[in-house]
């Protein structure tokens, strides 16, 4: 015999059904089996002068469908989300090993590689220099890139100083500035790194990529993948 549920649904009251005390333990969802119980308990304990009518009878049944419907519709939305973050995982599992551009002004400087970046510019500009400071905080190379026009503009530094040495492998920062209106203005920079691993976050946290030199960054911040 189909157990009542714990809480009794308005228009049950009057069936001399009592309301069961409420247990921590117990299970308090109305399920099928226990709604069409209370159904078929209605219809045979009705006021013989007062028959349920059958719009009443349906807005029962109606009410009953949306709340199935709706707890229906969350398991699936449920199941899609974890499908969708599966498949993000994936996604950033490639990108393992690669170099990406990414918003920033730090980057780390290999034995015998380049350094590589790039500067967005929102108008264009007679002059672009980008300067390249060490982890001291001093000068050690300034690229004079010239004109530029709008939009994003990439630069390499070979690891050279002004007087043409090699400078050791290290972690080096970037300071791009653009002369616009006869003006000095600071410029956002992006560099070139490397994902060295993926952590799959819980929840709003998402997905971040562990770049050499600058941490972790969120997916969406990625700008080209090289």
């Amino acid at each position: 015999m189909n157990e009542l549920p714990k809480v009794l649904p308005a228009g049950f009251e009057g069936l001399g059904i009592q309301q069961p005390e409420t247990s921590k333990a117990g299970n308090s969802e109305l399920g099928q089996n226990e709604f069409f119980a209370l159904m078929v308990a209605q219809l045979q304990n009705q006021d013989p002068l007062k028959p349920l009518e059958s719009q009443e009878f349906m807005s029962q049944i109606a009410q009953f469908s949306t709340v199935d419907g709706i707890q229906r519709m969350e398991k699936s939305l449920s199941t899609l989300a974890g499908s969708w973050q599966s498949s993000q995982a994936l996604q950033a599992s490639t990108l393992v090993g690669r170099e990406i551009l990414v918003a920033g002004n730090q980057s780390v400087l290999e034995d015998g590689a380049s350094l590589r970046g790039a500067t967005e510019l929102v108008n264009s500009t007679g002059q672009l220099s980008v300067g390249i400071f060490d982890a001291a905080g001093q000068l050690v190379r300034r690229l004079e890139l010239g004109p530029q026009p709008a939009g994003l503009n990439h630069f390499s530094w070979d690891g050279l100083n002004e007087q043409g040495a090699r400078v050791p492998a290290g972690s080096y920062r970037v300071q791009a500035q653009a002369v616009i209106n006869d003006e000095v203005q600071a410029q956002p920079t992006l560099m070139v790194s490397r994902v060295e691993s993926v952590t799959l976050g819980s929840g709003a946290e998402g997905i971040s990529l562990n770049i050499k030199g600058l941490g972790a960054v969120s997916m969406n911040q990625v700008r080209e993948l090289l």
